[in-house]
């Protein structure tokens, strides 16, 4: 009797769990699944506000477009290039900010919010500092290179100054992130470590990263599809010409600067899928190891 009462106090909770979420979840369904329904409807129209007469379903028409055309996968390689590297540097500078700010001994207030100001920046009001800064006759590191040269207006050296922007908005907020691991560390673990003759890489290495894998991976999972949807710093600094367009900027081009909204849809869609793969081949790969890697297990730091 007691077992059942137990087992039916249970499915009470259960019930009771499911009331209070379907609310909620049904909201965001509402709020998220129909914009990219409704997406994936226009993305199969041949859809141009231009000719709205000649409006029509297409099938798989403008995948196929978009997929045979240069500038696809032109803007996909863009985008795929400043998403590594960009990603990259800023998990190397951001745990190096990390670190210090986790053992600054002083004024730590002081240190994590000067680290946290330009992550508070507006991206588009830091794009155009940017933008005017290698901006030739006007720019203070333009000025810095022989005259006639105007980076923005060449491929690589473009990329290279992307880069350096996205680097320089989001490294404080992948540090942040990389913090909050950093706090989970324990102190005596580091100190036994040290005492064994383990030197700071050492340390580095085989006991913090081992012990804040969980916190890198949502960091880089986040960065990731964060960088992957990037637009605002090239449309400003670039405007995506000389071949320097991500994906978001040619969905842009074609939604909004040539009213396709077939094509814009299908590029938007395709996005979308993009996000969506590298996610899941992330978890994939490294979610399960690392969300069950036995944080208070015993390291080798020798």
């Amino acid at each position: 009797m007691t077992a059942f009462l137990r087992s039916r106090g249970r499915r009470a909770e259960r019930r009771l769990a499911f009331a209070l979420v379907a609310p909620a979840t049904i909201l965001m369904l509402l709020v998220i699944g129909y914009p990219i329904g409704y997406a994936m409807w226009l993305s199969l129209q041949r859809n141009n506000l231009a000719t709205p007469n000649e409006t029509r379903f297409i099938g798989l028409g403008n995948y196929q477009t978009i997929l045979v055309d240069r500038y696809w996968w032109t803007a996909l390689a863009v985008t795929a290039a400043i998403t590594v590297v960009s990603v990259a540097c800023e998990f190397v500078l951001g745990l190096a900010l990390a670190l210090v700010m986790h053992r600054s001994l002083v004024a730590k207030g002081l240190v994590r919010t000067a680290v946290l100001v330009p992550y508070g920046i507006v991206t588009v009001v830091a794009s155009y500092s940017w933008y005017y800064a290698w901006t030739p006759g006007t720019g203070y590191l333009a000025n810095l290179l022989p005259q006639g040269i105007a980076p923005l207006t060449q491929q690589i050296p473009s990329l290279g100054i992307v880069v350096i922007a996205e680097v320089w908005k989001t490294t404080p907020f992948m540090s942040l992130l990389l913090l909050a691991g950093l706090a989970m560390v324990p102190e005596d673990l580091l100190q036994a470590a040290q005492v064994d003759g383990a030197g700071a890489w050492r340390r580095l290495t085989k006991i913090i990263l081992s012990l804040i894998k969980p916190a890198v991976l949502v960091a880089l999972l986040f960065r990731t599809l964060d960088a992957f949807r990037i637009f605002d710093n090239i449309y400003v600094l670039t405007g995506g010409d000389n071949d320097t367009a991500s994906v978001s900027i040619l969905g842009y081009d074609n939604l909004f600067e040539g009213f396709n909204v077939g094509l814009g849809s299908a590029i938007s869609v395709l996005i979308f899928g993009c996000v969506t793969l590298i996610a899941v081949v992330f978890i994939t790969l490294f979610g399960a190891h690392q969300f069950h890697s036995a944080p208070g297990g015993v390291i080798d730091a020798r």
